[in-house]
């Protein structure tokens, strides 16, 4: 009677086991590998070269000259320096105050019920957010002109008033710059409000109904609490972006007259391409980083960011 014998392959499971759990442990390393050394090459590495700059003298060539704190001393005096961070704070305080709450109103009136036409106003309050600042300063400088202007046609047909120097007067220079900033950036806030809203349990306005709640105790008692989240990421963002604000004055005024207009990120731009002196708008931008970064963490804190309780 013929027998058939099983041969069995050998399996080197020790060294097979020992390669794969070695490949096994480096695999995730390998895959988040890339975005370190983005990260390192694009945000470590700029902001090491910024704080040794600001400590030097550079102009643009040649061996950088050490100057140790002598540009920060400086602009502890520089009369443009604080035109520019008091001009950013109204630009800051513009866009908190006025344009998140703006938006939170035109994404409550999106949201209501009936609306016809809906995604047809997302797409017209989008729009300014994608428009080239190039077209949107051209646009506005027609708008604002002071004697053939659409504003001053306006104010003359409605309330017989004329000639107004929008980008010519201090005060109103800056209302027309909150203007442009209210119309660029109010629609693209309005969205994240929107997707906030439309993930509002209804059941909460159900239960608040049958409690006897009007619009606004609704809005007060479910819409806002459930809203916090959005609300918190659009106002730390909303503080980011005006901090560093630079198109809308550079591109209409110019930050004139007399730098009533001027920010603290034109100020780094004049400094570095205009006056060449490298190391000086590297100063001002750390102490704009440092800025920025400390009031962030103290909006993360006050509206609760990261907490998980």
């Amino acid at each position: 009677m013929a027998t058939t014998q099983r041969v069995s392959a050998p399996v080197l499971s020790g060294t097979r086991g020992q390669t794969g759990t070695v490949t096994g442990t480096k695999a995730p390393y390998a895959f988040i590998a890339p975005f370190y050394v983005l990260f390192v090459l694009f945000m470590v590495v700029p902001i090491l070269a910024s704080l040794y700059l600001s400590t030097t003298s550079w102009v643009g060539l040649g061996t950088p000259e050490f100057v140790g704190l002598r540009n920060y001393a400086n602009l502890l005096t520089d009369s443009s320096f604080h035109k520019a961070l008091a001009n950013t704070l109204v630009y800051v305080a513009v866009a908190v105050v006025v344009i998140v709450p703006v938006s939170l109103l035109l994404a409550t009136a999106l949201n209501a019920r009936g609306l016809r036409a809906r995604d047809a106003f997302r797409v017209t309050y989008f729009v300014p957010m994608v428009v080239s600042p190039i077209i949107v300063a051209l646009i506005f400088s027609l708008v604002f002109d002071r004697n053939y202007g659409l504003a001053n046609s306006v104010l003359q047909a409605l309330f017989g008033i004329g000639g107004v120097d929008w980008l010519g007067e201090p005060a109103i220079a800056k209302v027309a710059i909150s203007l442009v900033m209210l119309w660029r950036w109010a629609g693209y806030l309005t969205i994240f409000f929107l997707a906030g809203l439309q993930n509002v349990p209804k059941d909460l306005y159900e239960a608040a109904a049958l409690d006897g709640a009007g619009w606004w105790r609704s809005f007060t008692s479910v819409t806002l609490p459930a809203l916090k989240p959005v609300t918190a990421f659009v106002t730390v963002t909303s503080f980011i972006s005006a901090a560093q604000i630079f198109d809308e004055p550079f591109l209409l005024t110019r930050g004139g007259p007399s730098d009533q207009t001027l920010s603290v990120a034109m100020f780094i731009y004049r400094a570095a391409f205009e006056r060449q002196q490298f190391g000086y708008a590297a100063a001002a931008g750390v102490v704009l980083f440092v800025v920025v970064f400390l009031v962030s963490q103290g909006f993360n804190r006050l509206l609760g960011i990261g907490r998980t309780s």
